[in-house]
C-alpha cells in the first residue's frame, strides 16, 4: 500500500491526472450540468455532483497509471 501511494502522489501522475481531470471533468459537466449552470439554478447538491464528476477521472486516471506502472515492473 505504501508502495502504491508513492507511486500515486508522483508528480507526473498527479500532473497527468488533474489534466485528465479538466478536460474531461468539464465536458461531463457541461453534459450533465450545463442547462442548470447556464439558467443560474446551482444548489448546493449541484456543487457536489460537480466535484464529483472532477473527481471520477483524476482517481481513474491515476488508477490506471499505476496499474500500468506495477504491470510493467512486474513483467519486466
Amino acid at each position: 500500500m505504501r508502495e502504491w501511494f508513492r507511486l500515486a502522489t508522483r508528480q507526473s501522475i498527479v500532473s497527468r491526472g488533474l489534466a485528465y481531470s479538466v478536460v474531461v471533468g468539464t465536458v461531463l459537466t457541461a453534459i450533465n450540468q450545463g442547462d442548470i449552470i447556464m439558467a443560474g439554478q446551482c444548489q448546493p447538491t449541484h456543487f457536489a455532483k460537480i466535484g464529483l464528476t472532477y473527481l471520477v477521472p483524476y482517481v481513474v486516471s491515476t488508477l490506471s497509471s499505476v496499474g500500468a506502472i506495477r504491470s510493467s515492473v512486474r513483467n519486466s
